[in-house]
């Protein structure tokens, strides 16, 4: 009777360490953020909702992937995860054809997954967290149509078929269609590479054969290279449109060296899609492969907005003194 006892007890404190305080989750359950460019600010912010949600959740999560861009060690870090039982995976998707058939593959073995920032539309992904890109495009258009007066060539950086830059991408043509001043000189892909960007704008500067009167970048990591080079060059005149609030992106707002830039929630997106995948685990979607984007009773959205908001000189200051408050 006592070694019944003394194992039934044992039973008991395993059963209690095993779960948190009243969230009904249990510590052990693991869930995945993947991405690719895992070093840049936007994903280290990205990270840091990611463990907010986890500690909230008393769950363990983890960012996975590369830390340079690469699609397809993007995919390798996504199956890894998969492979690890994990309790749900969100996931920024660098090549949306590439990672639709894992995603699948997920959700066919019962892993809830959810796309953050970069969407994989065409998948059974169950819903998307991130920024109305178009809006976003357009938004960064506007202000670049205000500082060119209407008129001017502009360099575009960006990487092709990735989502969301391709989005950001129309609602920028959509404004300069309205506006047959503008013109987009050359289209850049910076293949995830700051050094691509420093180099390209040096040669269009040093070249002199482009001319143009404006950079506009879709992407984080661009921006604060163009800068960079035109200050070196001490090349004044030309307008800067950036995207995201990288620390040397926000410098040069402040220098007057990039008029403005689009300030998206990588935070938000993260720690949100943590809360959701915690839901879903508790109370999962029976079947999952259904196509929950067409049923009308689904407790699932096809989309989450978690907003873009415009930086420039007016306003960086403000913005800086929030973000270091809510560190």
């Amino acid at each position: 009777m006592f070694k019944i006892t003394l194992l039934s007890l044992s039973a008991l404190l395993v059963l209690l360490a095993g779960c948190t305080g009243g969230t009904g989750h249990k510590s052990n359950e693991k869930y995945f953020l993947v991405t690719t460019n895992t070093k840049v600010s936007y994903w280290q912010s990205a990270a840091a909702g990611l463990a907010r949600a986890s500690r909230q959740l008393d769950v363990q999560a983890q960012m996975v992937g590369p830390d340079s861009y690469d699609p397809q060690a993007e995919q390798a870090a996504f199956r890894d995860a998969l492979a690890r039982n994990p309790a749900g995976i969100l996931v920024s998707a660098a090549d949306p054809n590439l990672m639709k058939g894992d995603i699948d593959k997920a959700i066919s073995q019962g892993v809830p997954v959810i796309t953050i920032d970069s969407d994989t539309p065409d998948s059974k992904r169950l819903t998307f967290i991130g920024t109305r890109n178009r809006e976003a495009g357009i938004m960064g258009a506007r202000r670049a149509v205000k500082e060119l007066n209407g008129k001017g060539s502009v360099v575009i950086y960006t990487m092709p078929g990735q989502t969301n830059l391709n989005e950001r991408l129309n609602g920028y043509k959509d404004v300069f269609s309205e506006n047959p001043g503008i013109k987009i000189a050359e289209i850049v892909d910076i293949k995830g590479s700051p050094t691509i960007a420093f180099d390209t704008t040096s040669d269009i500067i040093d070249k002199g054969k482009l001319k143009p009167d404006g950079f506009i970048c879709l992407e984080a990591i661009a921006c604060k290279e163009v800068a960079d080079v035109l200050d070196r060059k001490k090349v004044t005149g030309k307008i800067i449109i950036a995207m995201d609030t990288d620390q040397g992106v926000l410098d040069w707002i402040k220098k007057g060296m990039i008029q403005a830039t689009i300030a998206q929630k990588p935070f938000t997106m993260a720690y949100y899609g943590v809360k959701m995948l915690g839901d879903l685990h508790l109370n999962p979607l029976k079947p999952l492969d259904l196509n929950w984007s067409q049923d009308t009773t689904s407790p699932v959205p096809m989309f989450v907005d978690t907003g873009a908001t415009l930086i420039d000189k007016s306003n960086v200051d403000a913005f800086l003194t929030s973000r270091d408050a809510a560190k």
